[in-house]
Order: C-alpha cells, then sequence, then structure tokens
C-alpha cells in the first residue's frame, strides 16, 4: 500500500462543519460515503461545493474526500467550499490571489439569531389584537 499525498482543511458554515481532505485524482467527491449529486440533490449546491476547483481549473485533477455534520444543505455546502478551498491553498500557494479574489477563504460569520422571550422567533411577535 502506497502513502498518496493528501492535504485536509476544515470549513464551517453556520452551524455545519466540513473536514476535508483532497487527494490527486479523477475529481470524485465522496460526501459522508456518499457522491455529489446524491448528497446535495440540488444543482445550485452542487455548483457552489465545485466553485473553487472551478476558479482555480483544477476541476478534474482532485478528489474530495468530506465528512460534513450539522445545520442544513445550505450551510454544509457553504462549510465544504470553504474546507476545499483552504485545501487547495495548502496543495498550492500560488492560488491565493484567485481564491482571495472570489472570497472562498473568508469564513461566513452570519448566524441565526437567538430567540428573544416574548416573541414567537427572534424578531416574529404573536398577532396584534385590539380587543
Amino acid at each position: 500500500m502506497s502513502a498518496q499525498l493528501q492535504y485536509a482543511a476544515t470549513g464551517r458554515r453556520k452551524n455545519a462543519v466540513a473536514r476535508v481532505r483532497l487527494l490527486a485524482g479523477q475529481g470524485n467527491f465522496s460526501i459522508n460515503k456518499r457522491g455529489l449529486a446524491e448528497y446535495f440533490g440540488k444543482k445550485t449546491l452542487e455548483m457552489i461545493v465545485q466553485q473553487p476547483l472551478d476558479i482555480t481549473e483544477n476541476l478534474g485533477k482532485y478528489d474530495v474526500i468530506a465528512l460534513v455534520h450539522g445545520g442544513g444543505n445550505s450551510g454544509q455546502a457553504g462549510a465544504l467550499r470553504l474546507g476545499i478551498a483552504r485545501a487547495l491553498l495548502k496543495a498550492d500557494i500560488s492560488l491565493r490571489p484567485a481564491l482571495k479574489r472570489a472570497g472562498f477563504l473568508v469564513r461566513d460569520p452570519r448566524m441565526k439569531e437567538r430567540r428573544k422571550y416574548g416573541l414567537k422567533k427572534a424578531r416574529k411577535a404573536s398577532q396584534f389584537s385590539k380587543r
């Protein structure tokens, strides 16, 4: 068994965490031991995940193995995108300007706002009644 060079990184978005490994390969995706289309099911989410590879023109050059947990579909796709971008950076530092210009190296700080007492959700109040 030969040791294969791999690059690992972590991506986060909302409550989702993605642990990503990048290996030289044919461009296969394995997300929680499932394929990209099988895991996400939406073309837009698949596109979000592939953006860092697409911009750096590495779409068919690396296999992506990821373990994702927490959050929803959109958050997991965003976490995966950040993880892939960080792993690409470890693989080749010369990709930094392209990834930085696209904004893929910045963790999105937006989180779900906490619920306040007296309200139904963070800002939604119960319907006003005159009588």
